[in-house]
């Protein structure tokens, strides 16, 4: 049960409000927002996805940079509360066509059609984009593809990149296409989130990778399809590493720890041929999420340095080397998080080399939109990289000035190297969709991504 549900835009503009039961002050939004804009304590600078404030419970998960919250005097299970967050964000994608300021702002009148038969009087009553179709009325406005900004990287599992057509993401489920034409598309894409943590040496201290098979359907009948993997497929680790690091791209089993279904997957022969039997719904949804820490190669390579550069000084080095090929492009965000665990009080000077000087731009490198900077709470140097390519080499230099009162040793106390980034179109788990079977005598565009 929930008492109020709002989308805040990053700046805190209030651009959609729902009281559903009136038990918290009308000016939670703003609480909210300053409490998450502000958030200072447990030592952290970012607002844990729960918390409370005055006894009320705020709940909020960020999507393609709004901020979708939920507030609740009720003890509720914060799972579920944030799981329906991310269910009416995807409700409301596959209505408008594309998730952002804009569209929500110039289909208001249907989003709040949603969310009226979505929760009533702050019980959820459905999420399912097929359901709702009996009972929304209203027709989308959907933007011009030509007008959309730039997608970030919290819209991994939300939102599609060019890891689709252009035409795909910014299409509603439910909007005529001209002339009234039936279209009938399917997408499915495979969608990979790797987390590495490097040693100061250089050393791979864990890997992971989330994953997920997302299909968008735009299918009229709700056909059946069958969906196959890849034959040498096992879920749950039964021993040793199928393959080891170095040949990590090449032959061997795929091995998944552990892993989920959409409710419309029938797994009657996975287990004998390893496809996945569904009836799509309407929209976007996840047909599988899975998760993997067998040992893989991954797509960058980092190591650290740190030198001392006199009395109370020391240069702290961060390369990185982007292994996969030139022909791909990583154009999400990558962040590498440098740990100086030191007790005391220094300053910190941070520059990124360039290889001309007389370009200014760092696309000739490989990279673009290149940020640093040290958190001074936690003792821990930022670099971000929004744009890498292939086979490029990157290098950051840091000139740390310390106290008079420092003591201890810099080069033991500080690292690992953390970084976790996104890359369209790489497949670090070499899970595949080898085909696609749709039952129905139409003639139908099937794109399959990886």
């Amino acid at each position: 049960m929930i008492s109020q549900f709002f989308v805040l835009s990053q700046r805190g503009d209030n651009i959609v409000f729902r009281d559903y039961r009136g038990e918290v002050p009308k000016g939670s939004a703003e609480i909210f927002f300053r409490k998450v804009k502000f958030w200072k304590e447990d030592g952290q600078e970012e607002a844990p996805p729960v918390f409370n404030v005055d006894g009320v419970n705020y709940f909020h998960v960020k999507v393609v940079g709004l901020l979708f919250v939920a507030t609740t005097r009720a003890n509720v299970s914060p799972s579920l509360v944030l799981e329906l967050l991310q269910r009416i964000a995807r409700v409301i994608k596959d209505y408008v066509g594309v998730l952002n300021e804009d569209s929500i702002r110039k289909n208001f009148v249907l989003v709040y059609e949603l969310l009226d038969e979505v929760i009533d009087f702050g019980f959820v009553q459905t999420t399912s984009t097929e359901l709702l179709k009996s009972y929304i009325f209203n027709e989308p406005i959907i933007l011009d593809s030509a007008r959309l900004s730039s997608i970030g990287p919290t819209g991994l599992f939300m939102q599609g990149t060019k890891r689709m057509p252009g035409t795909a993401v910014t299409k509603s489920v439910v909007a005529s296409e001209p002339g009234g034409r039936k279209r009938e598309e399917i997408f499915v894409d495979i969608i990979e989130k790797i987390s590495v943590t490097f040693s100061s040496s250089g050393y791979i201290l864990t890997s992971e990778i989330d994953g997920t098979i997302q299909m968008k359907s735009y299918l009229t009948g709700n056909p059946e399809i069958r969906l196959a993997l890849n034959e040498d497929l096992s879920i749950g680790r039964g021993g040793g590493s199928a393959y080891d690091y170095r040949s990590s791209f090449g032959s061997g089993a795929v091995i998944l720890d552990d892993c989920n279904f959409h409710e419309s997957v029938r797994l009657d022969n996975f287990e004998v041929d390893k496809t996945l039997t569904l009836v799509p719904p309407d929209g976007e949804f996840p047909v599988m999420n899975y998760r993997m820490t067998q040992e893989f190669k991954p797509p960058f390579r980092i190591n650290a340095l740190i030198e001392e550069a006199g009395a109370l000084k020391a240069e702290v080095i961060l390369k990185i080397f982007a292994e996969f090929p030139s022909n791909i492009t990583s154009n999400t965000i990558a962040i590498l998080n440098f740990t100086i665990k030191f007790s005391s009080y220094f300053n910190v000077d941070i520059f990124v080399p360039l290889f001309f000087i007389s370009e200014p731009v760092l696309s000739w490198n490989g990279a673009v939109g290149q940020t640093t900077d040290f958190k001074e709470a936690n003792k821990r140097l930022e670099w971000g990289l929004k744009k890498i390519v292939g086979g490029s080499e990157h290098t950051l230099r840091a000139r740390l000035t310390f106290s008079p009162e420092a003591h201890g040793n810099i080069t033991k106390e500080s690292g690992p190297v953390s970084m976790t980034f996104t890359i369209p179109m790489y497949n670090s788990s070499r899970l595949q969709v080898k085909y696609l079977q749709i039952a129905k005598n139409l003639e139908l565009i099937i794109r399959i991504g990886g």
